[in-house]
C-alpha cells in the first residue's frame, strides 16, 4: 500500500504534465499567391521561348524572337497588315463576336426556359441542342455558306451557332436550380405564371446565365478564325490566316496574343459584372 501510495502522486503528476504540455507549433510555410505563380509561369514560358530563339533551336522563320514579335505589334498599330491596322482588325472581330452573342442571347434564353419549364419544349428542343453542341464550326461552315452566302451574315451565324448551346444549357440549368420555395412564395402572394418567370425564375437564373455567357465567349473567340476564313477583308482571324500564307510568323504570333488578351479581358469583364450586379451569386452557389 505504501509503495502504491508513493507511486500514485508521481503518476498523476506525469499525466498532468503531459496534459498541460502544448503541441509543437507547426512551421510557417511561405505561401506564394496564385496570381504570382501565374505571372512566374508566363515569364518562364517567355524566357524559354527567348532562349530557344537565341540559340536557333528553331528556325526564326517558324519561331521569331520575342523582340521581333514586339516590333510587329508596333508595326500593326501604325502601318497595319493587309490594308488595315490592328485596331481596325480588332474592332471588326469584336463587332462579329458581340453581334453573335446578342443573337445567341435573344434565341438561347427563351429556348432554355422552354426546355426547363415545358415537357413538350424539352422533347422538341433538347435533341436539337444536343445534336448541335458537339459539332465543330468547320463541320457546318460549308452548309452555312451555301444557305446564307459569304457575307457578314454567314460569319455571324457560324459564331452564334457555336455560342448557342452554352447559353441554352446554362439557362435551363439555372431555372431548374431555383429553389421551389421561391416559386411557392410568389404564388402565395398571387403571382401569375408570367410574373413568376419574369420576377423569380429569370433573376434567380442570372448567375447561371452569366456563366454560360463566359463559356460562350470563349467558344465564340475560338470560332472566330474559322468564321473569318470566308471572304473576309478585316478581322484578327483573317489577319492571322493572311500572315500564315506568307510565312509572316511574327504577325501570326502577335495576332494569337491579341486574341488571347481580349479573351482574358472579356472573362474579367464578365466576372466583374457578376460581382457588381449579381452579388447573391456566391451565396446561392454555396447553398
Amino acid at each position: 500500500m505504501t509503495i502504491l501510495a508513493d507511486a500514485l502522486p508521481a503518476t498523476i503528476e506525469e499525466e498532468n504534465h503531459a496534459a498541460t504540455e502544448q503541441p509543437a507549433a507547426p512551421r510557417s510555410r511561405l505561401r506564394i499567391p496564385t496570381f504570382a505563380i501565374s505571372i512566374l509561369t508566363g515569364l518562364a514560358l517567355v524566357g524559354t521561348w527567348w532562349i530557344a530563339s537565341a540559340f536557333s533551336v528553331v528556325s526564326p522563320v517558324f519561331l521569331p524572337a520575342p523582340p521581333v514579335v514586339a516590333a510587329s505589334f508596333g508595326t500593326l498599330l501604325t502601318t497595319g497588315f493587309v490594308d488595315s491596322t490592328l485596331v481596325e482588325h480588332l474592332l471588326a472581330s469584336l463587332g462579329r463576336v458581340v453581334t453573335a452573342l446578342a443573337v445567341s442571347l435573344v434565341l438561347g434564353i427563351p429556348v432554355g426556359l422552354l426546355i426547363a419549364l415545358s415537357r413538350v419544349g424539352r422533347g422538341v428542343l433538347d435533341p436539337i441542342v444536343e445534336f448541335l453542341r458537339p459539332l465543330p464550326p468547320l463541320a457546318y461552315l460549308p452548309l452555312i455558306i451555301i444557305w446564307i452566302g459569304i457575307g457578314e451574315a454567314s460569319k455571324i451565324t457560324v459564331i452564334a451557332l457555336s455560342m448557342l448551346p452554352p447559353i441554352i444549357l446554362s439557362t435551363s440549368a439555372g431555372v431548374r436550380a431555383v429553389p421551389r420555395d421561391f416559386v411557392n412564395a410568389a404564388r402565395a402572394f398571387g403571382a401569375t405564371r408570367r410574373q413568376v418567370i419574369a420576377r423569380v425564375l429569370l433573376p434567380a437564373s442570372v448567375p447561371s446565365i452569366l456563366t454560360g455567357i463566359r463559356i460562350a465567349l470563349g467558344t465564340g473567340w475560338s470560332t472566330l478564325v474559322a468564321a473569318e476564313l470566308v471572304a473576309a477583308t478585316r478581322g484578327l482571324g483573317f489577319m492571322i490566316q493572311s500572315a500564315a500564307q506568307f510565312l509572316v510568323t511574327d504577325i501570326v504570333i502577335a495576332g494569337i496574343a491579341v486574341i488571347a488578351i481580349v479573351a482574358i479581358a472579356l472573362e474579367w469583364l464578365a466576372r466583374f459584372i457578376e460581382r457588381r450586379f449579381v452579388p447573391w451569386a456566391d451565396s446561392m452557389r454555396g447553398s
